[in-house]
């Protein structure tokens, strides 16, 4: 009973303010997605996912370009809590409409594993990401009694390829198990293993052959990197 109301008083403490605990140690203080991720940044980034206007904040504090867009509330699959996403550091092949929560772990992942590895085995930036898109109302696999796809939601992305400041593309099918190109390989595989620390889904192509081509991002509701 005293570890319940000790833990009670905690908690109270700390989301009240009184508690002086840095912010990146109190799981009630807003996520800074610049910072590199800790055992928090999970349920700070759960919290995203029910709070639209803290997710927003989160997101107006980086350097992201972005504009907040109405929910979509009707038909098979219904958006909310939606942003448009034009740039975050290096460009998109195009802009496109994700799941806020997606967004901000997209903001994680690039301050924290894209540009740094870019920098790492290649001296430069990553000046545009190249992918496949993120909305698309359909199951997973596109089986007709399977679950929707996190895609449904708006809340995946599929990555193809990254371009270097100098215009050197890095292509995930071409560059994976390249033997040639020790180089883009190590980059992918960096990639790959960051993103684990910034999405709850990763599946790259070693996962099976759908996924030959991309990596596939998702903040849906279980956890796996493959």
């Amino acid at each position: 009973m005293l570890v319940c109301l000790a833990g009670l008083a905690a908690g109270v403490g700390l989301w009240s303010g009184y508690l002086p605990v840095p912010p990146q140690y109190n799981p009630f203080a807003p996520i800074d997605l610049t910072a590199p991720p800790n055992l928090l940044a999970r349920f700070k980034l759960y919290r995203l996912k029910h709070d639209r206007a803290l997710c927003l904040q989160a997101l107006a504090r980086t350097d992201a370009e972005f504009r907040p867009l109405e929910d979509q509330p009707g038909g098979q699959c219904p958006l909310v809590n939606i942003v448009r996403l034009s740039r975050a550091g290096a460009g998109f092949s195009r802009s496109f409409t994700a799941s806020c929560p997606l967004a901000a772990a997209w903001e994680i992942f690039r301050h924290n594993t894209l540009q740094q590895a870019a920098r790492a085995h290649f001296g430069q930036p990553v000046a545009r990401v190249d992918h496949v898109g993120t909305y698309a109302c359909r199951n997973v696999y596109n089986r007709p009694h399977a679950r929707r796809s996190e895609h449904a939601r708006a809340n995946a992305i599929d990555v193809t390829g990254f371009v270097l400041a100098d215009g050197t593309l890095i292509s995930v099918q071409r560059d994976w198990n390249s033997k040639g190109q020790p180089a883009k390989a190590a980059f992918l595989r960096d990639i790959h293993q960051g993103a684990c620390r910034a999405f709850n889904v990763v599946l790259g192509p070693d996962h099976n052959a759908a996924h030959a081509n991309h990596f596939h991002f998702d903040m849906g509701s279980y956890w796996t990197c493959r």
